[in-house]
């Protein structure tokens, strides 16, 4: 070390500006990327948006990652099955979960029992969100919401409707409390069944997902009465909104999301979402995505966080005011 004062000031210097410059170098954690099979849990049967988005995204996953990504479906008891799965998995980035809004409402279903699974998960990312669509047999007297409710008002049989998760249920509940006393609400276990018996015109109206109705109603069985989202989408640019039509307490916008167990490091879930996010510059995702109806949607793990937080206080709300059975 150099005796002379400005020398000695110099070379500390430089020893600080060389400890600086290797800090990156010796304290940068590489980016987590699996070097085994990734299984993403989907807790619903096969078909419809959720299962084609999980699908979809898992093949683009695959291939970047260099290891397969499995899509699971464990559905049952309104996708509670499949989410405990995941929250007893081992918080590695292994095993992930896609879900819907539909989570949030699995505390206040009449049967659950046990620790609310929002509190054993954490967000990562959405990858697509779609409108809820009011959907009815290809007959029916209605284009709008109002037009469905005045139609309901007046016909001497009560006009019934056909549930098949809690979004729906907690939806009929509203309607039937606000505007439509008389309404009959049918919880069936699935939205097949549902969609059948709309055809059949054995049940007159139900809120199911688009990828679920648009083929239906390109055949003119089925209508798309009504769009719940925040704007019209391209699949029936001609169905208007609830906004459009002065009722927007009953808008509801699902989104299919990754979670990944309790515990996940910040690191690991933060590589997913940038994985999900370069998936998501693939036009093979974004078309999968959009032909059921969807739009693709990737975002940060906070601000999924923030959103997810967000609906559930406003289904919380609801499911007070309305409760589900």
């Amino acid at each position: 070390m150099p005796n002379h004062p400005k020398q000695r000031a110099a070379a500390l210097a430089l020893i600080a500006l060389a400890a600086v410059a290797a800090t990156p170098a010796t304290f940068a954690q590489p980016a987590w990327k699996p070097d085994r099979p990734v299984t993403i849990v989907v807790p619903y049967v096969p078909g419809g948006g959720t299962d084609a988005s999980a699908r979809a995204t898992a093949k683009l996953l695959g291939e970047q990652w260099g290891v397969p990504v499995l899509v699971v479906n464990q559905p049952g008891a309104d996708g509670l099955i499949g989410t405990r799965k995941v929250t007893e998995s081992k918080p590695d980035g292994y095993t992930l979960l896609l879900q819907t809004p539909a989570i949030v409402l699995t505390k206040h279903a009449p049967s659950f029992t046990g620790t609310d699974p929002l509190t054993a998960l954490v967000p990562v990312t959405n990858i697509a969100q779609s409108p809820g669509v009011i959907v009815a047999n290809g007959k029916f007297p209605a284009t709008s919401l109002p037009e469905l409710i005045k139609y309901c008002k007046a016909a001497t049989t009560p006009c019934s409707m056909g549930t098949g998760e809690n979004v729906a249920k907690l939806f009929g509940q509203q309607l039937k409390a606000e505007v439509l006393p008389n309404l009959i609400v049918v919880n069936y276990k699935g939205t097949a069944a549902i969609i059948t018996d709309m055809i059949a015109n054995n049940v007159n109206f139900a809120v199911t997902g688009v990828a679920s109705a648009l083929p239906h109603q390109k055949a003119g069985t089925l209508k798309i009465v009504a769009n719940q989202g925040t704007h019209r989408f391209a699949g029936a640019p001609d169905v208007r909104t609830v906004i459009e039509t002065g009722m927007p307490q009953y808008e509801y916008t699902t989104w299919f999301g990754l979670f990944a167990p309790k515990g996940t490091p910040p690191a690991v879930t933060q590589s997913i979402y940038e994985a999900v996010r370069e998936a998501m510059r693939q036009p093979e995702l974004q078309t999968a995505i959009t032909a059921v109806g969807a739009e693709p949607l990737v975002n940060t793990p906070d601000e999924f966080a923030a959103q997810v937080r967000k609906e559930d206080a406003r289904f919380t709300a609801l499911a007070k005011r309305f409760p589900l059975n």
